[in-house]
């Protein structure tokens, strides 16, 4: 038997969560989130050497619910290492003698009483042998660096593990940090600003001579637009246009002409001048601080509460929401769940309103959009949108919060005898909502560098 039958079997006392109950919990969001960053690719070891990933996987815990649920101390464990709020694995590697070509990180939450929170796992990571010096192709894009992506720069003075520092964000200041490590979203950009300051971005893969912008995706702060360099034995080349590959060795040029980089020195980010090759134009000579390692980077955050929940069984197997698709319209519309570890012990909500919910597959839903009347009671009539965030309940109480919600949207302006003669009014709301994914952090105005 399954998991999710015998969790089903288990909870078959229907538990029913009343409204006010669920308005309570979207008000003061009593929310439990487990983020796990980690790289895309891990380079194998050979032999007797232990080439730790780095940058190494991260666990961030925050939600005001951690407080709730339990008075105790809480453990994370993750292959032994154990820290509170923040946990960091610094000592992860593959071996030669492991044949997998992909693999996933796992986190098991515990506290201290003993009571397993649950197992929270990372996304497929690849295993390279070595980073690649080939020019990239479409055949084996999971390498290429694509605009609008999340990487992580990182510094190793010497090829010394010890040294190595990673471009963050603290205190409201880039950094050279050993301690963390902040994933930056990289894009392709215009080489004009708009009128509020911002540049435009472009798709596409990051390639060698191309202006770009890294945002921290943690706090919205920019650097300015830069040109990416490929370098070779401590040299940028200049004359170089193929596509940037995981774990390649680059450098930041400032655009404005000069032959200026983005550099380290100790904890701080500065400017570094490089130097003309006399015998090689196309190549300018930098120093070890203006050298960084790029890498692709991926975040998981798990989202629940379990203040609501009257039982104390795992939340896992824990329901991800990948994708909706809305289907038909006017009062039969439905949203089908994309995803996996779905069960027919799962309802959907949108906001406080339960969904007809039908379990179909554990990577299917559906469910049955509430009409726009249980929010809006007679006004069907107002000239403004209604957004209400979606969440997933198991039978137990326990809340899974998404980061999609439903918008219900103002058919064209019609005219309709309800209506007071007052009241500016539009025509009745359509079912054919619109449906939206929680934004990322918000992009604050460049900031310069000394």
């Amino acid at each position: 038997m399954c998991f999710c039958c015998r969790l089903d079997q288990s909870f078959s006392s229907a538990h029913q969560l009343p409204q006010d109950s669920m308005r309570q919990y979207l008000q003061f969001h009593p929310d439990q989130t487990v983020f796990i960053l980690h790289a895309k690719v891990a380079q194998k070891s050979y032999g007797n050497e232990k080439r730790f990933f780095c940058p190494p996987p991260c666990v961030y815990l925050s939600g005001s619910g951690w407080k709730l649920k339990q008075e105790g101390q809480l453990k994370v464990f993750i292959f032994f290492l154990q820290r509170q709020m923040f946990t960091c694995a610094k000592t992860l590697y593959i071996s030669d003698t492991d044949k997998r070509k992909h693999f996933r990180l796992v986190l098991r939450l515990f506290f201290s009483n003993g009571l397993e929170i649950g197992s929270f796992y990372s996304k497929m990571i690849k295993v390279i042998s070595k980073p690649s010096q080939k020019r990239q192709s479409m055949k084996n894009a999971d390498l290429c660096i694509s605009s609008g992506s999340r990487v992580s720069l990182f510094n190793r003075l010497r090829s010394q593990t010890v040294s190595t520092r990673y471009l963050a964000v603290e205190d409201g200041a880039f950094v050279a940090s050993a301690r963390q490590w902040t994933a930056f979203t990289i894009s392709l950009v215009g080489q004009r600003q708009s009128v509020n300051g911002e540049y435009s971005t472009c798709d596409g893969y990051i390639c060698y001579g191309c202006l770009v912008q890294l945002v921290c995706t943690d706090t919205g702060m920019a650097l300015p637009p830069m040109v990416i360099r490929k370098v070779n034995k401590q040299h940028a080349i200049l004359d170089v246009d193929e596509p940037v590959s995981q774990l390649h060795k680059c450098a930041f040029q400032f655009k404005d002409g000069s032959q200026m980089y983005l550099c380290l020195s100790s904890d701080k980010i500065i400017q570094f001048q490089g130097s003309p090759c006399p015998k090689e134009r196309s190549r300018e000579l930098l120093n070890d601080g203006s050298c960084w390692t790029i890498i692709g980077t991926e975040t998981v955050e798990y989202t629940f509460s379990e203040s609501l929940t009257y039982s104390q069984a795992s939340i896992s197997p824990i329901p991800v929401i990948a994708a909706l698709e809305l289907n038909g319209g006017g009062h039969v519309a439905t949203l089908e769940l994309h995803g996996e570890h779905f069960g027919p012990h799962l309802k959907v909500w949108f906001g406080n309103v339960e969904a007809e919910t039908m379990f179909r597959t554990p990577r299917s839903m559906l469910c049955v959009v509430p009409d726009i009347s249980v929010f809006s009671g007679e006004w069907r009539w107002l000239r403004r949108t209604i957004t209400v965030p979606l969440s997933l309940l198991r039978m137990d109480g326990l809340i899974y919060r998404s980061p999609f919600s439903f918008t219900y949207t103002p058919e064209p302006p019609t005219k309709h005898p309800a209506c007071e003669p007052t009241t500016t009014s539009c025509g009745p709301y359509s079912s054919d909502g619109t449906i939206t994914r929680s934004a990322p952090a918000s992009r604050l105005p460049a900031m310069s560098i000394s």
